[in-house]
This record gives C-alpha cells, sequence and structure tokens, in this order.
C-alpha cells in the first residue's frame, strides 16, 4: 500500500512544483526513501550477480560487481526517467542481471504518462530479450537433459518467463495510473464544486445584503412619506396658530385642533407601517431579490391609503392656507393596491414639497383616469413673496423617493421647474 500511493503522485506530476514537500524530484520524502530502499536493493542484486558476469565475460570481479551497483542503482531514477530505466534493464538482460530493475522499471513505466506506444515498444522489448535469455539458458540445459531444441517445452517455459516478468507489472502499472488520473479527475472536479458552491454563497450573501439595503431604503421612503407631509402641515399650523393666538383666539383654537387631528394622523400611519413591517417575514425579502433582477422597490402591497384620499390631501393644504386646485378626469375606478398608494404618495409628497419650498403658492393637483394608465400631476405656481417661510428642513429625499417608487410599477416620472417660475411633479402609472 506504500508504494502505491507513493507512485500515485510521483509516476506523473500530479503536485504542484510549490506542494513539493521532497527533495529533488520527489513529491514528498516518503517516495524518496522507497526509491532509494528500491534502488539499494537492486544495487545489491546487480552487484551480487556481476560476480558471475566477471566469469562469463572473463574480467575481474571487482569490475564486475562495480558493473552490476551502477546497473541497480538507476532505480533510483525511475520516477524521473522510467524510460532509462527499462531501457538499461533491456541492456544488460544479456548478463543475467537486473530482475529487479526489469520489473520495477516496467511498472514505473506503465504507471506513468509515458504515452502508451512507448510502454507497449519497450515492454515488448523486455519480453523479446527474457524470451531470448531464457532461450538461450533453455537450451543448454534441454541438452544436458537430452530434450530437442523444438521441444514443447522450450516453447511453453521461454513464452512463460517471458509473459511473466512483463505482463503483471505493465498490467499493474496501468491499473495503477488509471486508477490515480481518475483520482485526480475527481479531485478536480470536487475543486471546482467546491469553488463553485463558495460562488453561489457569496452570490447569495450579495443578494441577501442587496435585499437588506432595499428594504431599509423602503422603509426610510415609508417613513419619509408618513411624517413629512403630516409634520410639515402640523408646522405649518403651529405658524398660523402662533400668529393669530392672540388677535383671533377662534380661529387659534381651529388650527390647534387641525394640529391634533394632523398628529393624530400621523401617527395612525406610522402604526399600521409598523405593524405592516413586523409582519412580514425576514426571508421573503431575500428570495424576491433572487426570484427577480434588482430593480428599485415598489411600494409595499398593504392597505394604505390610496386615490380616494387624494381629496382630503387638498382639504388638508386648504386648510393651511395654501390655495390648492383639484381637477380630475376620465372615469374614476379602483386601481391594485399598490397603484393606488404609489399615486397617493407622489401627490401627497409633491405638496409637501409645496409647503416647505413655495409657500404661499397657487397649487393644481390634476388626476386623469385613462384606459390602460393613471396619470397624476402637481403644479404650482411662483411663491408669494409675503408669505412666512415655516423653515421646515429638506433632506432632498422626496423626488427620489417618488421616482423610485414610481420606476418600481413601471412607470414614468418627471419633476422640474416650469417657465413661469413654479414647479411641475408628473407621473404616469399602469393600471396594471
Amino acid at each position: 500500500m506504500t508504494a502505491t500511493g507513493a507512485d500515485q503522485d510521483a509516476t506523473g506530476a500530479r503536485g504542484a512544483p510549490g506542494a513539493r514537500r521532497g527533495p529533488w524530484w520527489w513529491e514528498r520524502r516518503r517516495s524518496a526513501v522507497l526509491d532509494i530502499s528500491l534502488g539499494f536493493l537492486s544495487l545489491l542484486e546487480c552487484a551480487a550477480e556481476g560476480v558471475g558476469f566477471a566469469d562469463q565475460a572473463s574480467v575481474p570481479v571487482p569490475l564486475g560487481v562495480l558493473f552490476g551497483a551502477l546497473v541497480g542503482g538507476v532505480l533510483v531514477l525511475r520516477r524521473r526517467w522510467p524510460v532509462v530505466v527499462v531501457l538499461v534493464s533491456i541492456a544488460v538482460s544479456p548478463a543475467e542481471m537486473g530482475f529487479l530493475l526489469g520489473v520495477v522499471g516496467l511498472y514505473t513505466l506503465a504507471a506513468s504518462d509515458v504515452p502508451r506506444r512507448i510502454t507497449v515498444v519497450l515492454a515488448g522489448m523486455s519480453a523479446v530479450a527474457a524470451a531470448l535469455v531464457t532461450l538461450v539458458q533453455v537450451r543448454q540445459e534441454a541438452e544436458a537433459a537430452e530434450l530437442g531444441p523444438n521441444s514443447w517445452f522450450v516453447v511453453a517455459l521461454v513464452s512463460f518467463v517471458a509473459l511473466g516478468l512483463t505482463a503483471p507489472p505493465v498490467l499493474l502499472g496501468l491499473y495503477i495510473g488509471a486508477r490515480r488520473r481518475l483520482m485526480e479527475s475527481l479531485r478536480e472536479r470536487a475543486d471546482s464544486l467546491e469553488q463553485e458552491l463558495s460562488l453561489l454563497a457569496d452570490q447569495a450573501e450579495q443578494r441577501a445584503q442587496l435585499a437588506r439595503t432595499e428594504e431599509r431604503t423602503r422603509i426610510a421612503r415609508e417613513m419619509h412619506d408618513v411624517v413629512a407631509h403630516r409634520v410639515s402641515l402640523m408646522v405649518v399650523h403651529a405658524a398660523a396658530l402662533q400668529a393669530v393666538v392672540v388677535k383671533e383666539p377662534d380661529k387659534a383654537v381651529k388650527n390647534a385642533a387641525l394640529v391634533g387631528e394632523m398628529g393624530r394622523q400621523a401617527l395612525t400611519e406610522l402604526r399600521e407601517m409598523l405593524g405592516v413591517l413586523r409582519s412580514e417575514t425576514p426571508a421573503s425579502a431575500p428570495r424576491a431579490v433572487a426570484a427577480a433582477p434588482a430593480a428599485p422597490a415598489a411600494a409595499p402591497v398593504d392597505e394604505g391609503p390610496g386615490l380616494d384620499g387624494v381629496a382630503d390631501l387638498v382639504e388638508q393644504s386648504r386648510a393651511a392656507g395654501t390655495a390648492v386646485e383639484l381637477a380630475v378626469m376620465g372615469e374614476t375606478r379602483s386601481y391594485a393596491p399598490d397603484v393606488e398608494q404609489t399615486a397617493y404618495r407622489v401627490v401627497q409628497e409633491a405638496l409637501t414639497n409645496v409647503h416647505k419650498h413655495a409657500p404661499g403658492a397657487e397649487v393644481v393637483v390634476r388626476l386623469a383616469h385613462r384606459e390602460d394608465e393613471v396619470a397624476m400631476q402637481v403644479e404650482n405656481g411662483p411663491s408669494d413673496a409675503g408669505a412666512a417661510d415655516a423653515g421646515l428642513p429638506s433632506g432632498g429625499n422626496g423626488l427620489v423617493g417618488m421616482r423610485e417608487r414610481v420606476a418600481g410599477l413601471g412607470g414614468v416620472f418627471v419633476a422640474g421647474p416650469t417657465d413661469a417660475g413654479g414647479f411641475r411633479v408628473s407621473a404616469v402609472l399602469p393600471a396594471e
């Protein structure tokens, strides 16, 4: 099991160079220890076989031993140059040495990433060399045993030895190499899947963050719409109350009652909005963002003020001293709750801006009910220079909030100054 595990990362460049933890070309230290151990065993084997080679070649025994030791030590290079190891084993096969060198070399060659045609050629050469060496030995022994040179025993023995020395290591190496490549492929697919999951998690977090941002924007817009109009009217009435409290007590009482009514209406709308926010599930916003493209959030679909409340807005502004004219065109009908509420908020915010920035100006509110849309327009003339400024602060978010509401429903919003010195706010909403 140790040899197999070591071969998996060394016969082909499996690990990245930066991940190498062994010396020289070895991926891991245990791979180096294994190869050095096999090389030492091969060295001892070939050195011992070098004695017989020295006798056959009529060379000094120390020279034959040294030659065998050098040949056996080549096995250390099996992971780096498996082809060289196999060629050396084939070259020294006539000297009847290098059994371990040939077997391990063929295994390493088959398990490596060397092209298969080279593996087949070298395995065939090893089989032929083993067959020839075996044939020579068997014939010598057959002559001594008085067997014919063409005996079936000779053929069978030569074939068995040739296949036995080459087929098992080559087949095992092919299996180990295929298994290693399969594991690498599975590992790469697992890494790719992990990266995709990480990317999906990041996208989910981004969608959740976007949903939280849009929810905060929606809440801020609702708070602005609910509070700004009522409080603006309350400030206007409070200023009028301060001006007439001594001279006209009856009018002061009327203005005080209006201030109280405005405050109660503001509190009622705030309670309704907070009730809707408490009833919403936290997971609803991320799902909505994940299911649809990111777009400006529309007004929440809840039972809130609608177009039937526009007349009350006009009356409240008139009670605050603003000259407001309401013109309704087309057949009045009901629309979807989000369309009704958005139209109401647009008119409400436009009137609030008049109280803030154009005190004393004349205002015209127009509503047009068309076949497949509803349009609204709030236009004021130039501000009355003699009117007292209420001193209301402005955050600059009113027009932005109206544009987001209208765009969220697929409508059109236009706002800008008029040639007469006033200001006009126009919006068109689809009926569906």
